[in-house]
Order: structure tokens, then C-alpha cells, then sequence
């Protein structure tokens, strides 16, 4: 079973909360699939979490660009490599096993953006996070994850939760 938990962010600053928050939950074999319109805050949640990874490790944080050209952009962070991809450009889901992502599903963090690039490549046990844009101002962000996970991630969502 998954459940379901919606949270409004109302702006940039909120959004790297939540990945600051989520960070340190998070590891090798935890894939992250993040939907959601173009401007949505994807790729900036992605940077969030990348940093906070490298600095809870003691790392200098990076740079963490888009990887919309690069299609995929691999950090180390701390005892693990964490892979950002973003599947935006892909026509074809045979184009996925080219990349590495499905070995990458089992040996790193996997922060995937346009998921439904994947086709039936698609992990069953990642994490969903939909991201749009708010009625007025923000963003909400929809994560969905297996009961397990999500119980794993409550405490940092708790107070952020509509």
C-alpha cells in the first residue's frame, strides 16, 4: 500500500526546507521521482537535497545545475553517490538503459525528473513527488510513497502537512 500527504510551499525558500528536511532520511536504493510542469521547482529541490547531503557529510556543496542537456549529473555525498536526472529530452524509454539509471536504482540515491520518461522501467517503490503550481503564489508539493517509506518520512513532513 501508499499513502499520500500534500504540502503547500509558499515559496523557494520552503521548497529547500522540505529538502533539507528530507535529506538525511534518504539513501542508496531511495529513488526520488519528481513530477511536474516546467518552473514547478524540480530542479531546485533536487539542488537542495544534493547540498545538504554534501554538507551533512562535511563536503563543500556544489554546484548542482540542471541536468536538462547532460541528462544526468552523479555527486558524491558523503558514503554514496546520489545520480539528478532529468528525462525531459528523452523520446523513447529504450533511451533509459543507456544512461545507467536502472543499476543506479540499486547502488545510489536517484533523483528523477520527468518520470514518466521511464515507461515500465519505473520503480513500484519510489517515492512520487508532484510538484504544481499554487492557486495564487507557491507550489504544492503531492508525495507519495509505500506505507514503510512513508512512515520513515513523517517526522520531517509533520508540521509541513495540510
Amino acid at each position: 500500500m501508499s499513502s499520500k500527504t500534500s504540502i503547500f510551499l509558499p515559496d523557494a525558500n520552503a521548497t529547500d526546507a522540505l529538502a533539507q528536511r528530507l535529506a538525511p532520511l534518504l539513501g542508496t536504493g531511495d529513488i526520488l521521482l519528481l513530477s511536474g510542469p516546467v518552473g514547478a521547482g524540480k530542479t531546485a529541490f533536487c539542488r537542495a537535497l544534493i547540498q545538504t547531503l554534501q554538507r551533512d557529510a562535511g563536503q563543500p556543496a556544489e554546484d548542482v545545475p540542471s541536468p536538462t542537456y547532460t541528462l544526468v549529473q552523479t555527486y558524491r555525498t558523503g558514503d554514496f553517490e546520489t545520480w539528478h536526472a532529468d528525462l525531459y529530452r528523452l523520446s523513447d524509454p529504450d533511451e533509459v538503459a543507456e544512461l545507467g539509471l536502472e543499476e543506479a536504482f540499486h547502488t545510489a540515491l536517484c533523483l528523477v525528473e520527468w518520470p514518466e520518461r521511464l515507461g515500465g522501467v519505473a520503480p513500484g517503490d519510489a517515492i512520487q513527488l508532484d510538484l504544481a503550481h499554487g492557486p495564487r503564489t507557491g507550489r504544492t508539493m503531492t508525495l507519495r510513497a509505500p506505507d514503510p517509506m512513508q512512515a520513515h518520512l513523517a517526522p520531517a513532513l509533520q508540521e509541513l502537512c495540510q
